[in-house]
């Protein structure tokens, strides 16, 4: 794969690719619309992910080009740029943009992007994009970025720059990803602890619905809208700054101040969410993967029916989820409205409960899904020299 991205890097641009990166895709095994809230989540990088190919040029130009789109873009260097289109492209130059506000002299730059996340499906594959190409500038240009930078100026250009309201967690999964390690991340002040997950017999499923969703067009920033009014609302006798300051107990106790239904039911997911990110941390430093599962489905649960961020689709997967013996437990992932739920399933026992539920799902929906296993795998990184040798390639 990585030796026919530079070919093609060399058939576009008539060179060779000097420097190679990689960012993973990310999932959240648990902890879903918790990260605008400023509590706890446990996303993991998976091993699908973004490559980016780059060589300098002397023309002052940057020239984005990805495997995946047929749009490409050239620019020139300038002090600064907004927004062009809706294209792909935007994500990166997004990145260039804050670089050059941050006073940090870039040069042209020829690139080539691609990707194995499946396009909307709730991976990150734009987390992906963002990272990768902070993490590749940092790296060229010696900006003196901490990686903790490189998360918080990613964030800025999903926020600003491409206007989606999301919050930090999936930058933060892409970039601090560790093998075989969740990361149990404390929204609000950045802690993270690395959780050991041994799934031992068990693999990550990811069942893809295959129901694009874009970000931005969906009620992703209504949502942090109600979490907002029912944060203000609590605030009247409480003082917290997020809605995950308190727990469960707390919330029954002052959900009167809470007069609308809907905001009640939004801001109970969210702090019940958040006491469940701590028992699955407690399930899976203690091997407990039958807790753990139990966990997952209730969280699916609750995204349906107090969130109502779910859908046919992912309820599908998840409806056959608990039939299959061989599953512990399944829940959709991401912003939901489409993309991508995520099962703990035998290892032994994959192929066929992919066939399964491909069969289910097809049969209720009218078409099939897309399901894929993945490790649990490292963050952003360069990659070490993969060119192939000229006998290689002869």
């Amino acid at each position: 794969m990585k030796n026919d991205l530079y070919q093609e890097f060399k058939n576009i641009y008539k060179k060779e690719a000097e420097h190679a990166y990689f960012c993973p895709g990310r999932v959240n095994l648990i902890g879903e619309h918790i990260d605008y809230n400023g509590g706890l989540v446990m996303p993991c990088a998976i091993t699908f992910g973004t490559w980016l190919l780059v060589s300098p040029n002397s023309e002052g130009v940057f020239r984005f080009q990805s495997l995946n789109f047929d749009e490409k873009l050239e620019i020139p260097l300038q002090d600064a740029y907004t927004k062009n289109g809706e294209g792909w492209f935007n994500y990166p130059l997004g990145v260039i943009d804050y670089f050059l506000k941050d006073g940090h002299p870039l040069q042209g730059l020829d690139m080539l992007f691609y990707g194995d996340i499946p396009i909307g499906s709730g991976l990150s594959s734009s987390a992906s994009i963002e990272v990768v190409t902070a993490f590749a500038l940092n790296d060229l240009m010696n900006s003196g970025y901490s990686r903790l930078d490189l998360v918080k100026l990613s964030k800025l250009v999903e926020n600003n720059f491409i206007g989606v309201n999301s919050g930090i967690m999936d930058q933060f999964a892409v970039t601090f990803g560790e093998k075989h390690k969740a990361l149990m991340l404390n929204c609000d002040t950045l802690d993270y602890k690395a959780v050991d997950s041994n799934l031992g017999e068990y693999i990550l499923a990811i069942i893809n619905t295959n129901k694009p969703r874009k970000l931005a067009e969906s009620k992703y920033n209504e949502r942090v809208k109600e979490c907002g009014a029912a944060l203000a609302a609590l605030q009247q006798q409480l003082d917290i700054n997020n809605l995950c300051d308190i727990n469960t107990d707390t919330f029954n106790r002052y959900q009167y101040l809470i007069d609308d239904e809907v905001l009640c039911k939004r801001a109970r997911h969210v702090i019940e969410e958040n006491d469940r990110v701590k028992l699955a941390a407690d399930a899976l430093a203690g091997n407990n993967l039958t807790e753990f599962g139990s966990l997952m489905f209730a969280s699916h649960s609750s995204l349906r029916n107090l969130y109502e961020v779910s859908g046919k689709e992912l309820d599908a997967i998840v409806e056959y989820c608990k039939t299959d013996a061989n599953v512990a437990g399944a829940r959709m992932t991401g912003a939901g409205f489409g993309g991508c739920a995520i099962a703990l399933v035998k290892e032994s026992a994959f192929n066929s409960f992919s066939q399964k539920v491909i069969d289910y799902y097809t049969n209720i929906i009218g078409y099939a899904p897309s399901v894929y296993s993945s490790l649990i795998g490292d963050g952003v990184g360069r990659l070490k020299d993969e060119r192939p040798t000229p006998e290689a390639s002869e």
